[in-house]
């Protein structure tokens, strides 16, 4: 039976390949265009998380997940200037996280940890940053969509697949399986 903390990191891991794949479509340019100005690039965007998890991950169950020496504000200004800058920012944040979840035993999640003396369960933060994660990387998904228009391959079921798609799963036995098999049986 899979666990809680098994089946939380399948879940980061698909949320970071999808940012993966998005990341890895786009020019240089690509990654730092904005919208307009009240918009974020996923330059920007990638920055904020890699901030929020160095400052929520840091430490996880011993030191509240807003760090004194985060600059959050600062997260949204233009100061990295390459795709390689940007792409280590992008993993060091990851592996931060994933390092954190590597440490975690069962008997941690019903612990009380403080995110701005807000107490939560470590349940509750884990599912509070997935949530917050996966919703980056869809403004992530949804520019580079924008922005590659035709050019760009569907990370999940293609439009107008969605038949094919379900013909083919129900056409197999019944399993019990994490949602993110396929993905990660295709990543390694």
């Amino acid at each position: 039976m899979e666990t809680y903390l098994e089946g939380v990191k399948k879940q980061y891991s698909y949320y970071k390949h999808l940012g993966d794949q998005t990341l890895e479509r786009l020019s240089e340019e690509q990654l730092f265009w904005k919208y307009n100005d009240e918009s974020n690039s996923i330059a920007a965007i990638v920055k904020h998380m890699w901030g929020n998890m160095l400052s929520r991950w840091t430490d996880f169950l011993t030191t509240d997940g807003e760090k004194e020496w985060r600059q959050r504000d600062a997260e949204f200004e233009h100061d990295v200037y390459s795709k390689v800058a940007l792409l280590e920012i992008w993993e060091a944040g990851w592996k931060c996280l994933f390092d954190a979840l590597e440490s975690l035993t069962e008997d941690d999640l019903n612990k009380t940890i403080f995110i701005r003396n807000q107490g939560h369960s470590v349940t509750d933060a884990i599912n509070r940053q997935l949530a917050h994660y996966a919703y980056h990387v869809g403004q992530m998904v949804f520019v580079g969509k924008m922005l590659l228009g035709e050019n760009w391959a569907s990370l999940s079921i293609p439009k107008g697949d969605s038949i094919k798609f379900n013909t083919e799963k129900f056409s197999k036995e019944k399993v019990k399986v994490h949602f993110t098999e396929e993905f990660l049986k295709s990543k390694k």
